[in-house]
């Protein structure tokens, strides 16, 4: 194995450096490719080409639809992970520029996905190469999945593991935007709704009707009330719930509604459990005592656009590495090598594939990658094209550094 000497990240940067146009134009390009409601089929080909261009000892997609690419045979695995999937656009009238064709400004990239998160797939592709070529994957055996987590976080590393390519990983890094820092873990949530039933009637003669709003309105309080009694835990920060969405099936607008359903989003620190986070909503609708409510947590049923399917729960456990974890200290130790500067640790506020990866599976996860959260799902979607490069030798050096650490 090449070690990690100041001659070998010099040699890392040159390399780097002779492809920074190679690595924008990919990024420009698999970001100019819509691939909204899980539909990653032409950018994933696209990711495909850039990889056997590279020499990629595989490149293909996998059952669920996810592109899948592998550098080497060792007996340790590391993952790289990047979403390629992006939510919508919404109102084109709200954009100032094309979403897909983007514009670059001062350095800084705008465009639908570029930070959320395709900023992250160059740097993982061309650093996975440039490894390879200067031995710094050697004893590993190194993937790249860009796959579709705004669809349903988590379900790409299940397949992965359990599926296709059927492969446990001994270290996963989510390239998901953390500001050039060292991420290590998130809160978890669990979806869930409460279903009210009522007697319809004409609206004219409500009183003979049952209204279901109405049963869920002391529901609605509670779960507005719960939250500021919700645990806090010291990293991760104080758990949340919040009501979502309401949904009525009602004859017509003159009708008393038979039914209604109130959607819930309950973020999960450490110390909630899938348990006691029922038993929170559900002693609410017990206090409520409207009687003929049931209290459910929603299911993912939906085929892949490959007809892939998996039916799952929707929870997603909070996960965090110990800042003194070995992989944390060899990600933290790359900062400093290849940047001249120590990353801080930090967390994500939203949710990622890490639920699945370190929450369920336990498997040591961090994240590194371009680009500001912030900028996520909005118009200003954007990344600095400086910490795209950059971030190449970074996913170049880890592999090594954990190597030299073990």
């Amino acid at each position: 194995m090449s070690q990690l000497t100041p001659n070998a990240i010099d040699q890392l940067k040159a390399r780097i450096d002779a492809h920074r146009e190679d690595i924008v134009r990919f990024l420009r390009e698999i970001c100019a490719i819509p691939s909204m409601d899980s539909q990653i089929g032409l950018v994933g080909e696209r990711i495909a080409a850039e990889m056997r261009r590279l020499g990629f000892d595989e490149a293909r997609f996998d059952v669920m639809g996810n592109i899948l690419g592998r550098i080497g045979n060792g007996p340790r695995a590391i993952v790289f992970d990047s979403h390629i999937d992006t939510v919508g656009v919404g109102d084109r009238s709200q954009w100032q520029w094309d979403p897909f064709e983007g514009k670059v400004a001062d350095g800084v990239l705008y465009a639908r996905g570029a930070c959320d998160e395709k900023g992250s797939t160059p740097g993982m592709v061309y650093g996975m190469a440039l490894a390879r070529d200067l031995g710094l994957l050697d004893g590993w055996t190194a993937w790249y999945t860009g796959n579709m987590e705004e669809w349903m976080d988590g379900i790409a590393g299940l397949c992965f593991v359990d599926h296709d390519p059927k492969v446990r990983p001994d270290i996963v890094v989510i390239g998901e935007p953390t500001r050039m820092q060292v991420y290590r873990g998130h809160k978890g949530r669990i979806e869930m709704k409460v279903v009210a039933k009522g007697r319809s009637a004409h609206a004219a003669s409500n009183f003979l009707g049952d209204n279901a709003i109405y049963k869920l309105l002391p529901v609605i309080a509670g779960v507005r009330d719960l939250d500021a009694r919700l645990r806090t835990h010291e990293f991760l920060g104080k758990g949340t719930i919040t009501a979502t969405d309401l949904r009525v099936s009602t004859a017509s607008i003159n009708a008393v509604p038979d039914e209604a359903t109130l959607f819930i989003d309950r973020r999960l620190t450490f110390g909630d459990t899938r348990e006691s986070t029922l038993a929170e909503v559900q002693a609410i609708i017990d206090r409520a005592g409207a009687g003929d409510m049931r209290l459910e947590m929603l299911t993912w049923d939906e085929p892949s656009y490959t007809g892939f399917r998996l039916t799952l729960d929707k929870y997603f456990p909070a996960w965090a590495l110990d800042e003194s974890h070995p992989v944390v200290q060899a990600a933290l130790n790359t900062t400093e090598l290849v940047y001249g500067q120590r990353a801080r640790t930090g967390k994500w506020d939203f949710s990622t594939n890490g639920t699945y990866w370190a929450g369920q599976a336990g498997i040591p996860s961090i994240g590194f990658g371009p680009g500001d959260e912030i900028h996520a799902h909005t118009t200003l979607d954007q990344v600095r094209l400086d910490d795209v490069v950059n971030a190449t030798a970074f996913y170049a050096a880890l592999p090594a550094m954990i190597a030299q650490n073990s």
